[in-house]
């Protein structure tokens, strides 16, 4: 486990996101000065909480400023960027206003950030690229990073290339420390209630394989992704330890994936998205549950 210190200040795209706004939250109080990013609902920036700045994440030009303090009333010297800006999913717009939104976006910030001698990047990749919705059973479960990405939408696509990107762009530069976060569904508090009724259907929630992940604990991946300092790009899938079901996991396998190898032994609840490498990597220690907001009888 390589880690330093967190970076003084750091750039959050997608900050008026569910997981954005854990993440500008929970670095915030760890000492951390954020610049929030996003264009969300053309909203005034005088009306959110701290700083924050409205940004155009396709026009390279607005990303660059805002990385290097360009913009009137805010400070230059950025140390390090949490990009998790994007359209969040596939199905909300078209495939191509999906991908020339996506890519456009993450390129700038990544171009960017190296213009402006940045050297510490993060960003939200996704679970999608491990084959979700998996109608083509994963190749073996817990599924985790060690085989290809097997993008299934043009969605999932953009968040692959996104990764290879990352791989190039630390090739060109061997200082650059890039983290990809495979996160799993978002999920706040009051997104639980919904949770046990899951347990009628296993099919329901196949698609991810029974995971999600509390925005809380998304951001501390994130944390834990600033603090990492290994030169290079690498990537780590992110969810809660458990899953969403009260079934056991090895019973859900069972039923819905039973031509599927099952590689470990599993516990009742474990998540089926492996977070080995991103506890031992990065030292991600998932705190939250839904079991402890919602009654499971």
């Amino acid at each position: 486990m390589s880690i330093s210190a967190l970076p003084r200040r750091v750039v959050v795209t997608g900050a008026s996101g569910k997981l954005g706004r854990a993440v500008v939250a929970h670095l915030r109080a760890a000492g951390v000065d954020v610049l929030a990013v996003d264009r969300a609902g053309g909203r005034d920036p005088r009306d959110v909480d701290g700083e924050f700045l409205l940004v155009d994440l396709t026009d390279y030009g607005q990303v660059v400023e805002a990385f290097t303090g360009g913009a009137d009333e805010h400070a230059g010297g950025v140390d390090a960027v949490v990009h998790l800006a994007a359209v969040p999913a596939p199905g909300l717009m078209s495939n191509a206003t999906t991908f020339a939104n996506n890519s456009a976006t993450t390129y700038n910030v990544f171009a960017a950030a190296r213009a402006a001698g940045i050297k510490r990047v993060v960003w939200a990749s996704s679970e999608t690229v491990l084959g979700l919705p998996f109608d083509t059973p994963p190749p073996y479960a817990p599924v985790d990073e060690e085989y290809a990405p097997r993008p299934e939408s043009t969605y999932s696509l953009n968040k692959a290339l996104e990764e290879e990107m990352a791989r190039h762009f630390c090739r060109w530069d061997p200082e650059l420390v890039m983290v990809g976060l495979r996160f799993s569904n978002v999920m706040d508090v009051e997104d639980y209630a919904p949770f046990p009724s899951f347990d009628a259907d296993p099919q329901l929630r196949r698609w991810n394989l029974w995971g999600y992940i509390d925005a809380r604990d998304g951001a501390q991946a994130v944390e834990r992704a600033l603090a990492h300092d290994q030169p290079g790009a690498d990537v780590f899938v992110i969810a809660n330890a458990d899953t969403v079901m009260t079934r056991s996991s090895a019973s859900l396998m069972a039923e819905v994936y039973p031509g599927v190898e099952i590689r470990k032994e599993l516990g009742e609840h474990e998540t089926l998205l492996s977070i080995e490498k991103a506890r031992r990597v990065l030292g991600y220690d998932p705190r939250h549950s839904w079991r402890d907001h919602v009654d499971v009888l």
